[in-house]
């Protein structure tokens, strides 16, 4: 179907001023982070959960592709219109619903801001922990259709332990209710957990019940310097010996290191070959003598140099490296950077960073890791230059193969989407994958809702 016929139909349910079918409209909405781009036949900006219903009644009976976006800001290609058709621009539904304070619970669309969320629960002593590193400009919908995890997952979890309920429109247009505010709910299966992470090829979600937690009263910030990934390892796993679960385990490897170093000057020690940053909280006796014990055990497991803030100011400074990483990268000119988000069981973190390692000595390929040490998640960032072009794909299979061998898995928050489709035959076996097919033929017979993502054979680009 044309472009202009799609964009007829939907004008004549909707009004002409929520559809745009303009070429420069709808370059606009081509792309996410990965920077790989399809434009879409159409456009729209729907303002209530009756007009996301009128476009799916109308895409379906059409069978027009429809795409769910956010902010776009995903990794892994899960907003791009890879088979044209729709895009379904949630960008009207910003409004926080309620915040319950008796239940500890809120009520928002999915087009909140995370970070707009988190302030507004704060300042009534609440606390959503999910902190995605797109926070500042990602939104909830998004979080909830790829599962966003965080810095805090290594404490307080992921996005999912904090869905408690979805309002969610159908393929046809049906408007389904999942879930409820009651911390105990067992009625029926549990279609909520269903749709998260289902990279918005289930539903379109327009409204989600959020559980909320106390703020915790206090946090204390701290640094380590290590001579290797080894030591990062045994410091993480005597850490959680203590007893002690920090909201924040995070790690540079070597080469990050020195990539921060020659962007920022942090004049770190010479030997340095890894780089811990570690936060915890609660109330503020217990953070204290917290913050004390991991000193210590930083120390004792060969810490060159550990560093405490004392000021929010000093917290700040802490934080600047880790907050560096990505800007330090540009400063390396790469033709590509592939952005790969690999987990592995947080024990086996030190020999995974040490598989790419190897995997960079026999590609020539420079590949900088940092990311959570808590919880095993690590961002794996591949530099390709023009002269190692031809090695990439190779050094990719092989970070997947060197996961998979170590117990982990080829995502651990981007999600699928796009760019994963050929690997995720490494982690599903054929049965499951086969399961997962079934719902979707079950609740999108006619595969018009994000098609082209996460199975394999359905791959659109």
């Amino acid at each position: 179907m044309r472009s202009k016929d799609i964009a007829g139909e939907l004008k004549a349910a909707l009004g002409s001023d929520k559809v745009f079918e303009a070429l420069e409209d709808r370059v606009c909405y081509a792309f996410d982070a990965t920077r790989r781009r399809a434009i879409p036949d159409a456009v729209v900006l729907p303002e209530t959960v009756e007009d996301v219903a009128t476009v799916m009644r109308i895409a379906n009976e059409l069978a027009v592709p429809v795409v769910p976006r956010g902010a776009g800001s995903g990794m892994s290609g899960g907003a791009i219109p890879v088979r044209g058709g729709i895009v379904l621009a949630m960008t009207h539904f910003t409004r926080i619903l309620e915040i319950d304070t008796d239940n500890l619970m809120t009520v928002v669309q999915p087009g909140v801001v995370t970070s707009s969320l988190q302030a507004e629960v704060e300042k009534l002593g609440l606390f959503y922990p999910p902190d995605p590193a797109s926070q500042d400009f990602s939104t909830i919908g998004g979080n909830i259709a790829e599962n966003a995890g965080g810095m805090r997952a290594v404490k307080y979890g992921v996005t999912s332990d904090y869905v408690q309920g979805l309002q969610v429109v159908l393929p046809d247009g049906r408007i389904l209710r999942t879930g409820s505010k009651c911390v105990k709910d067992v009625v029926g299966y549990n279609l909520t957990q269903l749709l998260v992470g289902s990279e918005g090829t289930l539903g379109v979600i327009t409204e989600a019940t959020l559980r909320l937690a106390p703020l915790p009263e206090s946090k204390k910030t701290m640094t380590v310097t290590l001579p290797g990934i080894r030591e990062v390892g045994r410091t993480v796993s005597e850490i959680v010996k203590q007893r002690i679960i920090p909201t924040t385990l995070e790690f540079l490897d070597r080469n990050a290191i020195w990539s921060v170093d020659q962007h920022l000057a942090l004049g770190l020690p010479p030997e340095t070959g890894a780089f811990l940053l570690i936060e915890v909280d609660g109330p503020a006796a217990q953070v204290e003598a917290d913050i004390n014990r991991v000193a210590a055990v930083c120390r004792e497991c060969g810490g060159l140099e550990v560093t405490v803030a004392e000021t929010r100011d000093e917290q700040d400074r802490l934080w600047k490296a880790r907050r560096a990483v990505s800007a330090s990268l540009a400063r390396h000119k790469p033709l590509q950077k592939i952005n790969e988000d690999i987990v592995v069981p947080r024990a086996k973190l030190p020999e995974m960073v040490e598989a790419i390692e190897e995997i960079s000595r026999r590609t020539g390929l420079l590949i900088v890791n940092f990311g959570h040490a808590g919880d095993g998640n690590i961002h794996v960032n591949i530099l390709v230059k023009e002269e190692t072009a031809h090695r990439a794909e190779e050094a990719v299979q092989s970070v997947f193969e060197a996961t998979v061998r170590l117990g982990g898995r080829i995502s651990g928050e981007h999600g699928i989407g796009i760019t994963k489709q050929d690997f995720i035959g490494m982690n599903i076996e054929p049965d499951a994958l086969e399961v997962m097919r079934s719902i979707k033929d079950l609740l999108d017979p006619k595969h018009i809702l994000n098609p082209g993502k996460i199975f394999p054979e359905e791959r659109g680009v």
